[in-house]
């Protein structure tokens, strides 16, 4: 029976190896192993450590940047500049030929007619929390970023306004045909287009005002005014005083006193006073200081707000809104007189608002572009 082979004499680094097999391969005969080195771990010194920190921000600030560029973008608008014209590919005789060139001025002084600025952008702003289901509050909004100044012009609520063939009061045609067919109605009047609406709860109204810690604001009347079916009450002294968003609320709400008296003009006064305080609003809600608020803006504006603006298209409007500042946000009322049951717009001092503030085209508008009713 042949032993079993013998491992020995191991020293370390060599061993040697005997038995039977040794005696084949040379007995004795020592092999060399060879020592395997350690890695020495690379030491980072704090400067490398901070290097490191600081090529990881940076990579994540250009991706963030990136992603908020490919994000926030003007508004995207279909046909700026009208329709194209036709090319022509066929032979005419002269008078086919005369009536074509015809054809082609008159598309060229259309498209010219509605050659559109650049960045600049029409959106119809209604509150619509008012009880009876029409628009409470309607602002034509004109954002003109190349010329950097917002302008918002009040529509009043009873501007006799026709919609669908028969007369209404322009308040109305939010209960007809909600925001697209408020649009529709201002667009036709005015002679200019709406390009976006944004449907706003009064709710979010209070919930801005409180988000900005609230505003001090000047009442311009004294007002005390009870709706026990809307369970609404009015009670404030003329005067200023710091408004909480509830207050404030009630504030731009309010027409006139139990007993009849307060403006004067119920729309038109109540308009005045909410223009002045959405212009108070405004300078404090874009003072610097209010840009760590932006998220809270947001989760307002998720909770109360509709609009067919997209996210990036907000941002942007924002963005253009702060860069602006509220020195160069104003307002107004269009211009008219109160025949009951309605308010009758003075053409000629429209179409000078139209075409001063709200106009997006680049030629003036004229008066047969509008369709203000008599």
């Amino acid at each position: 029976m042949t032993a079993a082979p013998r491992f020995a004499h191991c020293h370390g680094p060599a061993f040697r190896f005997d038995g039977p097999f040794a005696q084949r391969a040379g007995a004795d005969k020592e092999f060399a192993v060879p020592m395997v080195k350690k890695r020495r771990r690379r030491h980072i010194s704090p400067l490398q450590r901070r290097l490191m920190a600081l090529v990881i921000i940076l990579s994540v600030f250009v991706g963030l940047t990136l992603t908020y560029k490919a994000i926030v973008r003007p508004p995207q608008l279909e046909g700026e500049n009208g329709a194209g014209l036709p090319a022509s590919s066929q032979a005419f005789s002269s008078a086919e030929q005369a009536l074509q060139d015809a054809d082609q001025l008159a598309l060229a002084a259309k498209a010219a007619h509605s050659a559109r600025k650049s960045d600049f952008y029409t959106i119809l702003v209604s509150g619509v929390d008012d009880g009876n289901g029409g628009s409470d509050t309607n602002i034509l909004v004109a954002v003109d970023a190349g010329a950097g100044r917002i302008y918002g012009v009040n529509i009043p609520r009873d501007t006799k306004s026709r919609i669908n063939g028969k007369n209404y009061k322009f308040n109305a045609a939010y209960n007809l045909g909600g925001m697209e067919q408020a649009a529709e109605t201002l667009s036709g009047q005015l002679g200019i287009p709406v390009d976006y609406t944004v449907e706003v709860s009064l709710k979010a109204f209070s919930a801005l005002v409180d988000a900005i810690g609230g505003v001090d604001f000047n009442i311009p009347v004294n007002m005390d005014y009870d709706d026990p079916i809307q369970n609404l009450s009015i009670h404030f002294t003329a005067g200023t005083r710091h408004l909480t968003g509830a207050e404030a609320l009630k504030v731009v709400r309010f027409r006139h006193n139990n007993d009849g008296t307060g403006y004067g003009s119920e729309d038109i006064g109540r308009m005045k006073t909410q223009q002045d305080f959405l212009k108070a609003v405004a300078k404090q809600t874009l003072r610097p200081a209010n840009l760590t608020k932006v998220s809270q803006f947001a989760k307002i504006f998720q909770q109360y707000v509709k609009t067919d603006l997209e996210l990036g298209e907000l941002a942007w409007l924002g963005q253009e809104a702060f860069s602006m500042g509220a020195d160069n946000v104003n307002f107004s009322t269009l211009p008219g007189e109160w025949h009951s049951p309605y308010i009758y717009l003075n053409a000629d001092e429209v179409l000078g608002i139209v075409n001063e503030y709200l106009n997006p085209y680049v030629e003036d508008r004229v008066l047969a572009d509008l369709n203000i009713l008599s």
